[in-house]
């Protein structure tokens, strides 16, 4: 007695394919699961045999064949339970009608789901990812728990069929009764526009908002550094709320990650903000980057489209901080194990924050460091020359004075007593969008998005200077003994100046800002 029925497996972001083949034959009870599978596969057997129990079916006590094929392709998960159970059932003739759907056995309809000990399905991860495989791979019906329906109805076009027992799917399959089925019409929640806290919390610090603006504009790396209470970890988690919405593609790329992290909220299934991800300092690499035995995304992944914030840089594990050079230079990160690689996108901006030194008040106006030359050297030291360069902004933040704390306090005119302007987020919002506008347009049939994604090529191609820029450009390469990647870097973030100011032609004040976003020698030596 033999049945098939057809499911999907996953690879990192990928979906795949794969049939659940049962074969029942006469000899000593047995049940097993082949094909590359691991340990939470094997543990499946215990699940399904319950299941089919507690659902009133007698199970078989003989032998037991279950392959998942391709069997050359390791597989992880529990979303096999409901295809292995289901194709257990139907060889066994479990309905006694003989007559089963064909559409379970030519693969017109797939299905996978989790089982409980008593029959119930369950959600599981990676739902998305898997159906978006099945419908591209001419898949049109797919019964799915109903758990993941809200999930489900992304990929538009495609026939549901939610359920929430082992019978109901066994006696779909048998013609016995039917499952209401749902078209998945592709729905989409709007952007939420004030998730993310104002800019105008902040007084003062109009050169590190400026710098932010420019940052989120190109979605260039960030590095903060000052003494405590200056505003590093304000500016830092404001960033998302300036950068423009997420499009569909991008929601969809960024809610399939969290779909196989099992992130995905039942309400909300599609994520529409841009992904903010703020680790301590005590994250592990694998945590940071992404692996485990079976590799789950890593921050750097689930921050996709959005800002990774790291603060109190210096204090993460050094092998940790250099593990991010790889991911910024090409935008996914790469996890090989032994039965095979998985990819996952992490095009992320990197904004990062720390003190001067270990005690934080080194260059501080006020209050005396008290760390050592050889202290600070060594706490500095943890961060890369390497890693660095890849950092397309670097400032340094000073303390504020009373007048620009004091929200009402006119420091421009006492007489008419006008309160100063106040930079919020909607006003940042407006350059960056303009900027994104920009780049879309420029950028349209090339491999990028952004202009911290430049390469050398296209910077020759899109960064031109004219003679005045150039002469600038060469003093300053020639008086700060700046590296190709500085010299390079200094035109993205200038061409990303030019974008705000809606202008093509990269002139010598933008250039002149570029250079000012540079780490102050009083730090980094």
């Amino acid at each position: 007695m033999y049945a098939r029925v057809l499911t999907a497996s996953l690879i990192g972001l990928a979906g795949e394919k794969t049939w659940v083949e049962v074969d029942l034959e006469q000899g000593l009870p047995a049940f097993n699961v082949v094909g590359l599978v691991n340990q939470s596969i094997k543990e499946s057997r215990d699940r399904i045999k319950s299941a089919i129990a507690n659902c009133g079916f007698d199970f078989p006590l003989i032998r037991i064949t279950a392959n998942l094929t391709p069997a050359n392709r390791k597989k992880d998960g529990s979303h096999y339970d409901l295809p292995i159970a289901l194709a257990l059932l139907i060889a066994q003739d479990a309905a006694e009608t003989g007559e089963y759907d064909d559409a379970f056995t030519d693969g017109s309809i797939a299905c996978f789901g989790e089982l409980s000990l008593d029959g119930k399905v369950n959600k599981v991860d990676g739902a998305l990812s898997m159906l978006i495989e099945l419908k591209n791979s001419g898949v049109s019906a797919v019964i799915i728990p109903k758990g993941n329906l809200s999930e489900a109805m992304l990929v538009k076009g495609m026939m549901l069929y939610p359920v929430e027992t082992l019978t109901e799917v066994l006696e779909f399959a048998a013609r016995l009764k039917n499952i209401a089925s749902v078209e998945a019409d592709g729905n989409t929640n709007e952007y939420h526009e004030n998730s993310f806290p104002d800019f105008a919390d902040i007084k003062g610090q109009e050169f590190a908002k400026r710098a932010a603006e420019v940052a989120a504009a190109g979605m260039h790396g960030m590095l903060m550094v000052g003494p405590p209470g200056v505003g590093k970890s304000m500016i830092g988690k404001r960033i998302p709320g300036i950068m423009p919405a997420l499009s569909f593609q991008e929601r969809l790329d960024v809610t399939q990650i969290y779909s196989v992290a099992g992130l995905i909220s039942e309400k909300n299934p599609l994520l529409c903000d841009r992904p903010f991800r703020a680790p301590h300092h005590t994250i592990s690499a694998a945590a940071l980057i992404g692996g485990g035995g079976n590799p789950k995304p890593g921050e750097i992944s689930l921050a996709h489209n959005g800002v990774l914030f790291l603060d109190e840089f210096p204090e993460f594990s050094t092998h940790t901080i250099d593990m991010l050079r790889q991911p910024l230079e090409d935008g996914f990160v790469s996890i090989t194990r032994v039965n095979g690689k998985v990819e996952y996108p992490s095009r992320f901006m990197l904004v990062v924050a720390m003190n001067p030194c270990r005690c934080g008040y080194y260059g501080d106006s006020i209050k005396p460091c008290s760390c050592t030359e050889s202290d600070r050297q060594k706490y500095l030291g943890r961060i890369s020359g390497p890693l660095l360069d890849r950092i397309d902004i670097n400032i340094c933040m000073e303390r504020i004075v009373y007048k620009e704390l004091v929200e009402d306090y006119d420091f421009g005119n006492e007489k008419t007593n006008k309160k100063p302007r106040v930079i919020d987020s909607r006003a940042l919002r407006k350059g960056v969008e303009a900027a994104f506008a920009m780049q879309e347009a420029r950028y349209k049939g090339e491999p990028i998005n952004y202009n911290s994604q430049l390469t050398p090529q296209l910077i020759k191609k899109y960064c031109a200077l004219d003679e005045e820029s150039r002469a600038l450009m060469e003093t300053a390469f020639t008086k700060w003994n700046l590296s190709a990647r500085q010299y390079h870097r200094i035109l993205k973030v200038a061409r990303t100046i030019a974008d705000i100011d809606q202008s093509e032609q990269i002139k010598s004040d933008h250039i002149l800002e570029a250079l000012s976003y540079r780490m102050p020698e009083k730090y980094f030596k």
